[in-house]
């Protein structure tokens, strides 16, 4: 992931729209408004979108560090715009809700256009900034599906396997396995069709905070496995699929 980080100076001559007294933007701001005479690093957010498997609403994900705040949603009005330009995103009010009982964010937004989304979040009194996420989910929907073998040779420490690149475009892989009560026990990313829990020899990323317990033998436990693409559109999603240990 590309991290640049910029001290923004006002030379743009941009007007701020609707700040409040507490700094909290309102929708009419732009992200170049907000970044505007701060410290701000790009691609300092990990974040990716799909389409959701019944509404075909925009469900982006993103990792909120631990002592992130003030979280927001930015999108452009649609995808013809230019995605570097942070003059075209504008802020929508959208309401983050906990994925994997808060290890990581979910936006949901309802749209008939395709865009572009950035996230962002405040952390260490800097503005960080996630790489843009193209929308598809007109001209290539998220595929929802079960498609992954799971091979349990060795105790404890599955092997998951799934086909390469079965939706075209892909860039890397995010994984993750949780218990049943949905905590995260591990996250994980692979430019590999595999990975085993938990060995770090294939991983590209890593977003697991502390060393994950041993599986319990005939434990219930879940798989989830995205498939991302280059502008971070997932292309496909396997979603908590339950396995036993053995």
């Amino acid at each position: 992931m590309d991290k640049i980080k910029y001290i923004c100076i006002s030379f743009l001559l941009i007007t701020s729209c609707g700040k409040s007294d507490d700094n909290i933007s309102t929708e009419s701001e732009t992200l170049a408004t907000y970044i505007d005479g701060k410290i701000f690093e790009t691609g300092a957010v990990i974040a990716c979108a799909a389409s959701d498997i019944d509404s075909n609403d925009i469900l982006t994900y993103y990792y909120p560090e631990p002592g992130t705040s003030n979280v927001r949603y930015y999108e452009t009005e649609n995808d013809e715009l230019d995605g570097q330009d942070f003059l075209n995103y504008k802020m929508v009010d959208l309401e983050s809700t906990p994925l994997f009982n808060g290890y990581l964010g979910q936006f949901t937004q309802n749209s008939t256009q395709e865009k572009w989304i950035v996230i962002t979040f405040e952390l260490e009194g800097e503005i960080k900034i996630s790489n843009p996420i193209r929308t598809k989910q007109i001209t290539k929907p998220s595929v929802w599906h079960n498609a992954i073998s799971i091979d349990q040779a060795q105790t404890g420490m599955p092997v998951f396997s799934w086909e390469a690149n079965a939706f075209g475009d892909n860039a890397i892989y995010f994984h993750v396995v949780s218990d049943i009560e949905n905590n995260l026990l591990s996250g994980t990313y692979t430019i590999e069709n595999q990975f085993q829990y938990y060995k770090t020899s294939n991983l590209v990323l890593n977003i697991t905070r502390e060393t994950p317990p041993d599986l319990i033998l005939r434990n219930t436990y879940n798989i989830t496995l995205m498939d991302v693409s280059k502008d971070n559109w997932v292309n496909a999603v396997v979603f908590n699929k339950k396995f036993n240990t053995q």
